[in-house]
């Protein structure tokens, strides 16, 4: 025919194209050039646990929705144990009965869980994300990720578990706000304080690390340190008294300096970088971390200039 390009197709009037070779050539190209939908099918591995409802008749109620994803939990978790797997994450699609179109939830979990009443809740806090328009009229509920569960004793009376589960209250926490907003605090071998934790997740094993006790460090740490107005006599005394935020607050109590250097293997910028630390404490009972830039006396080490870096609880 001479077509050698798409785009010599794309040019050529419709009709007689849609004439030899069908109305499929015609959609295929407005599909992609944009001009038209196509439905991405997802390729899921044959081995992922699914399970699947189709209705008769399309529904749409909230109740309705509730009703059978308890219904497909159950039956999924009793497919995860015939496989010995807990589900990881859950993917919830409701096919809609107009315009092919799949309103989808994805519920995380912080571990494996097959366990019904807990996914089924999960399930149903995210409901109202759920547009049902005119029905739904088939309902899949698969485990996207799932890992080895083994069996575990249920906890009676005469043998509680030493720690408390608090797995659900972090599925049902990370599933509302977000589970990267949902984390905990591991030590980090460095003297910088903002070096010294990075995040993991709430039941990520522990690290066998701890921070040294010598000298405490505040509960609230600032994500970067703001810069005050202050007046101390150098080099070792701490302040009498900063100006943070507009807030002018008189010291009562003062502990320090400690100090910290840079890490020069690093970055050449730290090599000489020293911060001098004070806790203090002002008439109200607060108490703040401040530093100083540099050491009081080589304007090598620091601008000279003070920041706070944290409250104490």
């Amino acid at each position: 025919m001479g077509f050698e390009r798409i785009g010599d197709l794309a040019h050529r009037p419709r009709a007689p194209l849609q004439l030899r070779f069908g109305a499929e050539l015609g959609r295929r190209l407005d599909q992609a050039y944009g001009r038209a939908a196509e439905p991405l099918i997802p390729v899921e591995a044959p081995e992922t646990p699914r399970v699947e409802q189709v209705f008769a008749e399309p529904i749409g109620a909230p109740e309705t929705l509730a009703r059978y994803a308890g219904v497909l939990a159950a039956a999924l978790c009793g497919l995860l144990e015939a496989r010995g797997l807990g589900v990881r994450r859950l993917d919830w699609l409701c096919h809609r009965v107009v315009n092919n179109r799949i309103e989808a939830v994805r519920v995380g979990l912080a571990g494996p869980v097959r366990d019904t009443r807990r996914l089924t809740r999960l399930l149903t806090d995210r409901i109202e994300t759920i547009e049902p328009g005119f029905g739904i009229e088939r309902m899949t509920l698969a485990a996207s990720a799932a890992e080895p569960l083994d069996w575990r004793p249920a906890a009676g009376r005469l043998g509680e578990p030493a720690m408390p589960d608090v797995s659900g209250l972090i599925d049902t926490l990370s599933n509302r706000i977000g589970a990267e907003r949902l984390y905990r605090l591991a030590p980090v071998e460095s003297d910088v304080p903002e070096r010294s934790m990075r995040k993991l997740a709430p039941l990520a094993a522990p690290t066998g690390k701890a921070w040294s006790p010598d000298w405490p460090r505040p509960a609230r740490l600032f994500r970067r340190p703001e810069p005050i107005e202050t007046l101390a006599l150098l080099p070792d005394n701490p302040p009498t008294h900063f100006t943070w935020r507009g807030v002018r607050r008189r010291i009562r109590r003062a502990d320090g300096p400690e100090r910290i250097f840079g890490e020069w293997g690093r970055r050449d910028a730290e090599m000489w970088a020293v911060r001098d630390y004070f806790q203090v404490e002002d008439e109200a009972g607060e108490r703040f971390w401040l530093f100083r830039a540099g050491d009081g006396e080589d304007a090598a080490t620091g601008s000279q200039a003070w920041f706070i870096h944290g409250q104490f609880g």
